[in-house]
């Protein structure tokens, strides 16, 4: 069980380089490279990375760190978030989903939250009919906020509610901020054009490319960041404490802690 546990992880950190590889090709790969990250990749991207979330999942499964319960559990929270996006849906960075993947991520870790992200904005995509060549790029910036939430709320487990609150405030707003750098990064080479001093430039050295998309990003991003920021923490620091309360005993009913499946892991 302990191979699967490390599979799991193995399967996590790959995910994590390919994404960061998938967002950051424009301001390093030359010019020769660029037709393989047309948007028509897309589709088999967005598979890809919803496969790994699943492996994921089935490995933490088989190690007993998920049992039928929590896999359940994570698709009623996978559920709700999706739904929770269409609250939003079509209205400038008011985006009501990332309060509850956050702190839903800080209670049941790093790895539960980096697979909740994914198939959250997976679900919602179906939903919404939000299938595109940005979707993989939101599924695996979901994925990452969901896994920082989490291995946070697992450093500060044992701080106080409020504590905690104060700081998942600050994991939203950093959050919601980084989520609108990363979709600004992806859409950045398709519709900044080609002529301009905002332009991404093929095999241009890193550091002029990465001079263009800092002002290409604060050139768009007040109208969505600054709003989603705002709401994430608003709805973070209003429920917070309540639903943090009602996951920890729902956690401990599923005898999902740290504890317990160190116990579960090493008892094989």
């Amino acid at each position: 069980m302990k191979l699967s546990k490390y599979l799991s992880s193995s399967f996590l950190f790959f995910g994590t380089l390919l994404g960061a590889h998938a967002f950051a090709w424009p301001l390093y790969l030359p010019n020769s490279s660029f037709f393989l990250f047309q948007p028509d990749a897309a589709r088999a991207l967005s598979l890809l990375i919803a496969l790994i979330a699943i492996a994921v999942v089935a490995l933490d499964i088989n190690a007993q760190v998920l049992d039928s319960k929590s896999v359940a559990l994570l698709g009623v929270l996978s559920a709700l978030i999706a739904a929770l996006r269409l609250i939003g849906a079509g209205a400038i960075g008011v985006e009501p989903m990332w309060f509850l993947l956050i702190v839903a991520s800080f209670v049941f870790g790093g790895r539960f939250g980096f697979s909740l992200g994914v198939l959250s904005l997976a679900i919602s995509a179906l939903l919404t009919g939000g299938i595109g060549p940005w979707l993989p790029f939101q599924m695996l910036a979901a994925g990452w906020i969901g896994l920082i939430a989490g291995t946070i709320g697992s450093l500060t487990r044992t701080l106080n509610h409020r504590t905690q609150r104060l700081i998942l405030i600050l994991v939203g707003i950093f959050s919601s901020l980084g989520f609108g750098v990363l979709m600004d990064l992806q859409l950045w080479p398709w519709i900044a054009g080609t002529d301009l001093q905002l332009s991404f430039v093929p095999g241009s050295p890193v550091i002029e490319n990465l001079q263009r998309f800092v002002a290409f990003h604060f050139a768009t991003a007040l109208a969505w960041d600054l709003p989603r920021a705002i709401t994430t923490s608003i709805l973070i620091a209003l429920t917070s404490i309540p639903i943090t309360k009602s996951l920890q005993r729902a956690k401990l009913k599923l005898n999902f802690t740290s504890h317990g499946m160190e116990q579960k892991v090493n008892a094989r």
